[in-house]
């Protein structure tokens, strides 16, 4: 019994060698991270003991072309990953603004920065987590390295997987036009009011999916939790909207619709495998070509953030 109790300590630690945890200076939010069977990235993020995100997959298609470092040859930042380094940090400062609604503004977080190596590529990225008593922020950073140089996205694939089907406040996924009115709705709901949610006769709509939101996205739990999902320091870099995954999803949009489609490439097939139902997942504004972004390393994405709180304000400001 002791031989076999021993085995399978042995089976089981380089699986709990890959998982990290971190929470917020005052111990409500905990946010834990690893990977998968698959080697994919992937996170979970809790409020005082309850589910905010359950398991969600981090990670990048990347656009098979001549300008990338393996050309036609490219291969994604999807799976295939170990944990390699970690490191935490805390972090506290006040500062003050020069003008705004607040005398001071405290920026205090703790802080994980896990290095990830895909085993068949040999290419490095470090996903940088942030954990705030109100919520998280996490961004890609592509540190310069031989197996990495150019690369070009053809999709950024973060998931942000819902425990429960929210109401949700939310705007049309437009590549174009914020000029629609606000919905209101649970998330199993945006489907069926998409059409009606669009002003169609705007000759500058461009609507990605039939379960695209913009950001930022605000959602509210059955007992009263706000959740808000949005970007921060967007610099050199694609906007960001969200894809709902839905019961009736079958595959990752690949319709474009609205009257400026004309000149817009409609989203590429995804090789990612589709989430579950109640994900949304990171869908880029695409330049004149359809791709997202050219990149360079060294690099990083904006910050990716989810924030919570029982007040509307609070989550929204």
């Amino acid at each position: 019994m002791k031989h076999r109790s021993l085995f399978l300590m042995l089976l089981l630690a380089p699986m709990l060698a890959a998982a990290a945890t971190v929470t917020s200076p005052d111990g409500n939010v905990t946010l834990k991270f690893y990977t998968d069977n698959a080697g994919r990235p992937t996170y979970e993020m809790t409020y005082k003991g309850k589910a905010v995100v359950n398991a969600s997959h981090l990670g990048l298609e990347l656009a098979r072309d001549k300008h990338a470092s393996k050309g036609l040859d490219e291969t994604d930042l999807i799976s295939g990953f170990s944990i390699t380094g970690e490191k935490t940090f805390t972090f506290d400062e006040t500062w003050r603004p020069v003008w705004g609604e607040t005398a001071t503004i405290r920026n205090h977080y703790n802080e994980l920065e896990a290095t990830l190596t895909q085993q068949a590529t040999g290419r490095v990225v470090v996903i940088r987590f942030r954990v705030y008593d109100d919520g998280m922020g996490l961004r890609y950073e592509f540190p310069q390295q031989k197996n990495l140089n150019y690369f070009i996205i053809q999709e950024e694939k973060t998931e942000f997987s819902m425990a429960g089907d929210h109401m949700a406040w939310w705007l049309p996924g437009d590549y174009d036009t914020q000029e629609q009115e606000t919905q209101q709705t649970r998330l199993s709901v945006v489907r069926q009011r998409m059409k009606e949610a669009v002003n169609w006769t705007n000759s500058s709509v461009a609507v990605f999916s039939p379960t695209g939101v913009q950001t930022a996205l605000q959602m509210k739990t059955d007992d009263g939790l706000y959740i808000n999902i949005h970007e921060a320091a967007c610099l050199d870099y694609a906007t960001m909207h969200l894809e709902l995954i839905d019961s009736q999803t079958k595959a990752f949009t690949t319709q474009l619709g609205g009257l400026s489609n004309a000149y817009t490439p409609a989203p590429k097939p995804s090789r990612t495998p589709l989430p579950k139902p109640f994900t949304l997942v990171s869908h880029l504004t695409p330049d004149a070509t359809g791709l997202k972004g050219c990149m360079q390393t060294p690099c990083h994405t904006p910050w990716r953030a989810t924030m919570q709180g029982r007040c509307s304000r609070q989550t929204s400001s």
